[in-house]
């Protein structure tokens, strides 16, 4: 396609075509010739924004662009109300693939009735894959906002699903064929699906009631969600490993990449300190979603990993664990 924004016509039909959901919060929604959204919200409730880019999918570029924006503001609390979706395109783009991005998007906002409400969209070489950038808006009541520093000493670190799930996912459908030297077709299958799934705010939803603190697990993994909600509360905090839950397809995946999995990203999992971890526990596996207890948070600043009883610092982020596939010298 030309270089520079989409047409009329080609904006038309396969980005705005393909959206559908409405919502009553939103004043000015989006629109040919319409650069700006507007929004109302009801007395006592706040605005909570949050921004994140897809850089390292292309399959599903569409459903992780609003999966991994809305798990930030259900950690917040907050409900999504809407998203402004940025498209940076390459030059060898074809319209259905463009069709199929949104229809992507679609599909995803229906289920957790969030409407997009403008962005942009733009052919550039300054991109050989799409790179999706999308600031997800949310509301809450500002008494019931949850920040990522509220962890106090001694309460539970719980976390919910499988760890590594997105990035798993992402493996599967971007080195499919690669994975097929060593794994069955049933097997990558199985792992493609982990990106159903990905949603927290069905637990968010839940844990809301009990938590000081929710944090969608992204990149970094586990150890990097660790690290910021102990720098953003101050508090330290000690797990076990062995209690960190993965999936065998991650384990495979991992050892096969030679990458660690608990520096895996992971939207998906949702890690939250409570002092009610039980029961929290109790509740989420009672509505289907897997909980577990994997630590407590401390009156330290102290960052410790247990395996088989021996105690290790946990180090800093580094980079996420996802882009060494892309290295061409990584290869088993």
């Amino acid at each position: 396609m030309k270089i520079g924004k989409l047409s009329e016509s080609a904006l038309q039909k396969v980005v705005f075509e393909q959206l559908h959901t409405r919502r009553e919060e939103v004043l000015v929604g989006p629109g040919i010739g319409e650069d700006c959204a507007a929004l109302k919200l009801q007395e006592g409730e706040v605005f909570v924004t949050s921004t994140d880019p897809i850089t390292g999918a292309v399959k599903e570029i569409g459903n992780l662009a609003v999966h991994v924006t809305a798990n930030d503001l259900v950690s917040a609390g907050a409900e999504t109300i809407g998203l402004m979706v940025t498209a940076l395109l390459p030059p060898m783009i074809k319209e259905v693939q463009i069709k199929k991005m949104m229809q992507q998007i679609n599909t995803e906002c229906e289920k957790l009735n969030i409407m997009v409400l403008g962005g942009h969209t733009e052919i550039t070489a300054a991109v050989t894959q799409p790179v999706l950038s999308v600031t997800g808006i949310g509301k809450v009541r500002e008494d019931e906002l949850i920040l990522s520093g509220g962890a106090k000493p001694g309460q539970d670190i719980v976390v919910t699903k499988y760890l590594g799930m997105e990035g798993t996912g992402i493996i599967a459908n971007e080195k499919e064929d690669e994975l097929k030297e060593w794994f069955s077709d049933t097997f990558i299958e199985d792992a493609k699906a982990f990106l159903n799934d990905i949603s927290v705010v069905p637990e968010g939803l839940i844990a809301r009631k009990y938590a000081s603190c929710m944090h969608d697990i992204t990149e970094g993994g586990i150890y990097g969600a660790l690290w910021e909600i102990s720098k953003a509360s101050g508090v330290g905090v000690e797990v076990c490993i062995e209690d960190i839950p993965l999936r065998q397809h991650t384990i495979e995946f991992c050892e096969r990449y030679d990458l660690n999995p608990y520096q895996l990203i992971s939207s998906g999992s949702m890690l939250i300190t409570t002092d009610h971890g039980r029961t929290l526990v109790n509740d989420l596996e009672q509505a289907g979603i897997k909980a577990t207890i994997i630590g407590h948070t401390t009156d330290s600043r102290d960052k410790v990993i247990y395996r088989q009883g021996k105690a290790a610092n946990l180090e800093a982020p580094r980079q996420d664990e996802l882009y060494k596939i892309y290295s061409e010298n990584n290869r088993n």
